[in-house]
């Protein structure tokens, strides 16, 4: 009897530990945006049965966020097909950046063949949730085991913007691979470049 009362416990610990682990991981919940590529409101949820997002905060402007148009274009059609689909966030101001506006989102989507939903935060509150601070910044949320999405990387692209045939470091699709494969992601962080998001309200402007 005793033997099975320190079994017992030894498995709530277990799952309490298990369940706490999860919980330090920072979750995401459920956003709704209008998306620029259809004109329609998206949302999390209406993605059925998908593993995960790759959601990258990106813009009209910035011209290091415009080397990556065709490259998330090729992971959309990869992932999703695995369950992954793309998300591209637009956080700017529109109140400080006229170039930052849904209309332009448009042109930009249509322009640059959007295959993925390229979402306005005009509110910049999904901004602030995931903690993004410039563009392109991308992160993987991926779901747990207790249903949440959870950050489980976030950084560069890769390492090499204007050279994609000089790349060296593939952080995104490496993060994802490991994800598919249902592993540990090997390098959850990397050092990502770009301009930045100024939130509503703050001073400065961006270059």
């Amino acid at each position: 009897m005793k033997k099975l009362s320190i079994v017992f416990f030894v498995v709530i610990a277990l799952v309490f530990s298990s369940y706490s682990v999860l919980e330090k991981e920072k979750s995401i919940s459920n956003f709704k945006l209008k998306s620029a590529t259809n004109n329609h409101w998206v949302s999390l949820s209406d993605f059925k049965g998908a593993k995960g997002f790759v959601v990258v905060f990106t813009c009209n402007k910035c011209p290091m966020a415009k080397f990556y148009s065709k490259r998330l274009n090729q992971m959309d059609m990869k992932y999703k097909k695995l369950g992954v689909p793309v998300l591209a966030i637009n956080s700017m101001d529109t109140l400080a950046y006229a170039e930052e506006s849904f209309k332009l989102m448009q042109k930009k989507a249509k322009k640059d063949q959007f295959s993925f939903p390229y979402l306005q935060d005009k509110k910049q509150t999904i901004a602030k949730e995931f903690k993004a601070t410039h563009t392109p910044q991308a992160f993987v949320i991926w779901k747990n085991e207790i249903g949440k999405f959870v950050i489980k990387y976030h950084g560069a692209i890769d390492d090499n913007a204007g050279e994609p045939d000089q790349i060296k470091h593939h952080f995104l699709t490496d993060a994802l691979d490991e994800l598919v494969q249902n592993k540990e992601v090997s390098t959850p962080k990397s050092e990502s470049f770009g301009c930045r998001i100024y939130f509503r309200g703050e001073k400065q402007k961006m270059d």
